[in-house]
């Protein structure tokens, strides 16, 4: 059953308090109505007396979120910059880790394959291991960050826009990565690990560039649509 702070709640996160002062506020908020319950019920009125009296001097639900509202200082950085938080914000992590799975495959090339002339074969032993650590953050990496995505609009009730267009960019961008390697013309040459952000040369391959996208953003995008319907059919109840 909800409760007047559990609507209070709602209400300051759609309009951009950061989580963490709406709880320290209404833990203050429960304590004092707690105490306020007690003076009342100790004045001789019932439980449901003294619960109907102490919502009344605690104030209206209208009060309680303006004192937090109108202070700039309480409100989270998805409501100042969604567009930062949404979108630049997970491009930027998404780039450091590729750089880190680069990096692996680079140094790995190196030292574990010196006389390959390239890092695309099959491997045994630490190799595999080391390989391994940089597939997994190329693979999972996109996936963490969508997800970031959806439980940071979760968890501050965002509008569909922000977070939809940094599912997308994410998305896009984990599905036309392709890392490329190797080994400038004659001897001794030091291989080079880069990386390119394609569709495809021909109509096929953009097809299935395509379809990789989706198939990305479908995933990350899971946990926030399945919160958005159960938040729907929550408040339709």
């Amino acid at each position: 059953m909800a409760t007047p702070l559990d609507s209070l709640r709602e209400r300051l996160l759609r309009a951009g308090v950061a989580p963490r002062h709406v709880r320290r506020y209404l833990t203050e908020l429960a304590d004092h109505l707690s105490d306020l319950r007690a003076e009342e019920e100790h004045a001789g009125r019932s439980k449901a007396d003294a619960e109907s009296a102490a919502l009344v001097r605690l104030g209206r639900i209208d009060d309680l979120s303006r004192a937090m509202i109108c202070q700039r200082q309480f409100q989270s950085w998805c409501a100042r910059a969604p567009w930062a938080m949404f979108t630049v914000a997970p491009l930027l992590a998404l780039a450091a880790a590729y750089f880190v799975a680069c990096l692996i495959l680079w140094s790995g090339w190196r030292i574990l394959l010196p006389g390959s002339d390239t890092p695309f074969v099959p491997v045994d032993g630490l190799a595999v291991y080391y390989f391994g650590l940089g597939r997994m953050i190329y693979y999972v990496t996109p996936v963490a960050i969508g997800w970031g995505i959806c439980l940071l609009a979760a968890r501050q009730r965002s509008k569909a826009a922000w977070p939809a267009c940094g599912l997308i960019l994410t998305a896009l961008v984990a599905g036309t990565a392709r890392v490329h390697a190797g080994r400038p013309a004659g001897f001794g040459g030091i291989g080079r690990v880069g990386m390119s952000f394609e569709l495809g040369p021909s109509l096929p391959a953009v097809a299935g560039s395509l379809s990789h996208v989706a198939a990305v953003l479908l995933l990350i995008g899971l946990p926030w649509l399945a919160w958005r319907i159960q938040r729907a059919g929550s408040l339709s109840a």
